[in-house]
This record gives C-alpha cells, structure tokens and sequence, in this order.
C-alpha cells in the first residue's frame, strides 16, 4: 500500500494476523501511522548500524572497490530502509512526538559515525574534511536509491511511452559505484 493509504486501522488488522496486539493496544505505544513508520525506520537503521559494525570488526583492511562492494552490500541487504527513506520523511516526522523523533534521530546519527568509523580503519590517510564530505553527499544519494534501482511495471510502461531510456540497475550496482566516485 501507499503510505498515504496506510491507517492505524490497517496495521492493527496486519499485526492481528501474526500477533494478539490489538488496535488499543498500538495506542499506547504510537499516536500515529508516522510514530510506527519512524519506529521501523530505526529498528532498520539498528540492522544497518549492525552490519557495519560487522564489516568494519570482519576486514583488516580493504581497498576502494573492496570497501565500496561491501557498503553495497550492506545496502543492498536494506530494501526496506531504502524505500523508507523514498517516502515522504518530512511528514513522517512532523506528525510524531519529540520522543518518538528524538529515538529514530539517535539511531539515524549513530548510522553517520558507522560510516566514519568504516572510513577511519579502512582509508586511514582520508582527511577529515574529506570523510565529512563522503557522509554529507552519501546520505542524501540513499533517499533517492530505492526509486532508481526498484521500478514497478507502471513505471516502466510510462517510461516506454515517453520513450525515455531506461537503464536497469541494482541497489548494489547503484550504490559500489557512487562509493567508488566519493572515494576518488
């Protein structure tokens, strides 16, 4: 479904499938749809976290293409946060408490000193400024990955009767080579 379609009322008959959660029951935990987005968002930002945690604890040391393969990887095994991210974030968090926002925030920013992290160990002569500016411009490019490298078939024929071209990618392929051109 569409976000904008997605209801409390709609989550709670999907979580009643699997669980005995009930809709008064979602309530006191979130006040809104936004709230339980935000609140996948940060278990999925945790799994991020986590995997880099694992590349950055598994390697020794890797070379440019190496290290670019295995962040997009690591993306790539994140579906679910990419297309999270391909929403409407503003909304999302603008219809939240502070509590809720601060929490998915925490978990966000702790995503940012993974990538630094990685960056330290494996490019140990990068700069500052220069690993300030791979995370400045590699944030944004996740917000628009999904859209790029997931097309449905409505796309795809809207594309063919504008005959646009179309160049079918991965998430994986996308991302290794954005992080190959950061890292020069």
């Amino acid at each position: 479904m569409n976000f904008k379609d997605i209801t409390i009322k709609e989550i709670a008959r999907e979580i009643s499938r699997y669980t005995s959660f009930s809709r008064p029951s979602i309530y006191n935990y979130f006040e809104t749809k936004e709230e339980i987005f935000l609140a996948i968002f940060e278990k999925e930002y945790r799994a991020w976290n986590a995997d880099l945690a694992t590349l950055r604890d598994t390697h020794d040391a890797l070379s440019a293409d190496e290290f670019a393969r295995c962040l997009a990887a690591t993306l790539a095994r994140r579906r679910l946060l990419l297309r999270l991210l391909s929403m409407n974030m503003y909304d999302m968090e603008e219809n939240s408490r502070m509590e809720r926002l601060t929490e998915f925030k925490a978990e966000y920013g702790k995503s940012f000193g993974e990538v630094r992290l990685c960056l330290e160990k494996f490019f140990p002569r990068m700069g500052e400024e220069r690993r300030a500016m791979f995370v400045r411009l590699f944030f944004p490019f996740m917000f628009g990955l999904y859209p790029y490298a997931v097309i449905t078939q409505k796309q795809r024929e809207a594309i063919a009767k504008a005959g646009a071209p179309l160049e079918e990618t991965t998430v994986a392929e996308l991302a290794e080579k954005f992080v190959k051109e950061l890292l020069g």
